[in-house]
């Protein structure tokens, strides 16, 4: 069984990839799994600085950290499945690591306009008005959707974390493993952007089914407090809309998006034109 890895910005279309990706009886895909955490806390146990660190080789770590992986997904193992996805927007910080312990393993990360997923942020936000969600701290971090914005943009938060990590695999030396996929592409194209991600897997194609897209995590996003986080519509489809982000911030935050110029880098990268944003009569909920 071979392990993949899905990655990227919050609210840029993981959930969706990983539905999609299910709908292939030889993958298996969701959402955001706990292997991660379970692999930080164990390097942190195990090596230097820590108590067992002297006596815990390098390689007795790369045994433990693959059977994380192997223990997690033995079930998978058994049901027959030839890949497995799992999702983590950590994954970006730890390519070296994934490269050396999976030989032959892709990332692909998702992305958006760094604009358009603070957008989505504050609309679920908005749309749970009774609920003061686990993403704030505090009222000063939830004050307004200036703080709230600026809350989330930092390098240890929700959106500035995963942008600070991608950027880091976008340029580092194991970029040629890494696939960037646009939401907004992936949205309005499926059917020629899927098949770039299994011509970049290695895989053999498979004839998804569009219309009838099925994940949602309900227990998930109520512990958030942020209801409808991970539920997808059942057809995929590009829904434009006028943004809810005062002027000024949509555009300070819509200069983020680096993968736009890949000449530095080798990563593989499949991304539409930036488009601009639509009147306010295309306003669609």
């Amino acid at each position: 069984m071979r392990y993949h890895f899905i990655t990227g910005l919050p609210r840029s279309g993981s959930t969706l990839l990983s539905a999609l990706l299910l709908q292939n009886p030889r993958f298996h895909a969701g959402m955001t799994s706990p292997v991660g955490s379970l692999f930080k806390s164990m390097i942190n146990q195990l090596s230097a600085g820590s108590e067992f660190g002297p006596v815990v080789s390098k390689e007795q770590r790369r045994r433990l950290v693959r059977g994380l992986f192997d223990s997690y997904y033995a079930d998978q193992a058994q049901a027959g499945k030839s890949a497995v996805f799992d999702t983590n927007r950590m994954w970006s910080a730890h390519l070296p690591l994934l490269i050396d312990l999976f030989p032959g393993a892709r990332l692909i990360a998702c992305v958006r306009n760094v604009a358009w997923v603070m957008d989505s942020i504050e609309r679920r936000y908005r749309a749970n008005p009774y609920e003061t969600t686990r993403l704030f701290n505090d009222d000063t971090e939830r004050n307004t959707v200036y703080s709230r914005v600026d809350t989330l943009a930092q390098r240890n938060r929700m959106v500035g974390y995963p942008w600070a990590a991608l950027k880091e695999a976008f340029y580092g030396e194991h970029a040629a493993s890494l696939l960037v996929v646009d939401y907004d592409l992936l949205a309005q194209a499926p059917e020629k952007v899927m098949p770039l991600i299994y011509q970049f897997l290695g895989e053999p194609e498979f004839g998804h089914d569009f219309g009838n897209v099925r994940y949602d995590a309900p227990d998930f996003d109520d512990a958030l407090g942020l209801h409808g986080l991970h539920k997808v519509r059942s057809s995929v489809a590009f829904q434009a809309r006028q943004t809810i982000l005062p002027p000024d911030l949509f555009e300070q935050y819509s200069r983020l998006s680096f993968w736009q110029d890949g000449s530095r880098s080798r990563a593989n990268v499949i991304t539409a034109k930036p488009a601009p944003c639509p009147p306010p009569r295309r306003e669609s909920y």
